[in-house]
């Protein structure tokens, strides 16, 4: 079997119905167990302070109508670790979003610091009420550290994302980031957090296309700090990105953000080949971008026809990023 067909099918299986940690050896479970409990010292404590809360209004003297973000999620979504409101995801989006369409903006965040995608159908019911014009989803860590059936995980998430989109909302969803990254974690914990956080982030991509939204893989975008998480495969939530892990997480997302706005450049309207864009399976597309942080999927179609006899179409693409933006602190309330 190549590494192809056999990463399609372990996508497949996570999709349909995948396994966990239960099935492996006691032997084997053992030794993960060992090793997490050392990780986790050299780790430490988990944060008390909640990250700040980017919820407010940007774009000060923009023009209106004014552009609804929601922000779901866990840590990663929250800024777990960050300091200031301005080093956040939530912001860092939200400010570049205010910039390229020339428009004010208005964030909410829901995300919550330890969320499982279990915990998205009330973040979805909250985000409802204020109508978003996009939705911005980055889950999946957590499931993966607390040995959730990716099948389960990805159930979740689609139910989510189907909800979204049916109010009218479009939907960009960051996949689980690779937690197989790591350094101080030895052999067979780092494979074992790697093949399963790919597997997971595969199969949300097959999930979120099929329900009509737009994912983005991240990968080993988020650095070594982010990539300790797997430590806490049987422990208490800890994430720590870097303030330049949260740039990297932004950069890759809002050119996504921006198109799901329709407000993508004119360049933007083909696939370069050039640039390893164009037309593919979904299954094939989402093992492709598991390996490519910075990788989009989206729904398209061919003749008319949104699926082959392969699965669903979907456009593959890498798209520009759009130039360091300053964060900007929100308003409390809406300025013209």
């Amino acid at each position: 079997m190549t590494k192809a067909s056999a990463a399609r099918k372990l996508a497949a299986a996570a999709l349909y119905g995948g396994g966990g940690l239960s099935a492996l050896g006691a032997g084997l479970y053992g030794v993960l167990s060992a090793e997490a409990k050392l990780a986790r010292k050299t780790i430490g404590p988990a944060r008390e302070d909640p990250p700040p809360d980017a919820t407010g209004w940007y774009g000060r003297g923009r023009p209106g109508p004014a552009i609804k973000i929601a922000f779901l999620g866990d840590s990663s979504a929250a800024g777990y670790g960050a300091e200031r409101v301005e080093q956040t995801p939530g912001a860092l989006i939200a400010s570049a979003v205010a910039e390229h369409a020339d428009r004010r903006v208005y964030l909410r965040e829901f995300c919550v610091v330890g969320a499982k995608s279990s915990d998205l159908a009330a973040q979805v019911d909250r985000a409802l009420l204020i109508e978003p014009d996009v939705a911005v989803i980055l889950i999946g860590g957590n499931d993966v550290t607390h040995t959730v059936r990716p099948s389960h995980s990805v159930r979740y998430l689609s139910d989510g994302v189907r909800r979204l989109i049916a109010a009218g909302s479009t939907v960009v969803v960051g996949t689980c980031p690779d937690l197989g990254t790591i350094q101080p974690i030895a052999p067979p914990l780092r494979q074992v957090a790697r093949a399963w956080s790919r597997r997971l982030a595969a199969a949300q991509t097959i999930a979120v296309v099929e329900e009509g939204g737009r994912t983005v893989s991240l990968g080993d975008i988020l650095g070594p700090e982010f990539a300790a998480a797997p430590a806490l495969l049987f422990g208490p939530d800890q994430f720590h990105p870097s303030v330049a892990g949260y740039k990297a997480l932004a950069g890759v997302l809002i050119p996504s953000v921006l198109a799901a706005l329709e407000q993508a450049t004119d360049e933007e309207a083909v696939l370069e080949a050039f640039r390893g864009e164009g037309v593919l399976p979904v299954i094939r597309a989402a093992v492709q971008a598991v390996n490519e942080p910075g990788t989009e999927l989206g729904g398209t179609e061919i003749g008319g026809r949104r699926a082959g006899m392969r699965g669903l179409w979907v456009e593959l693409r890498h798209r520009r990023t759009r130039g360091e933006v300053a964060a900007e602190a929100p308003a409390a309330a809406e300025h013209g």
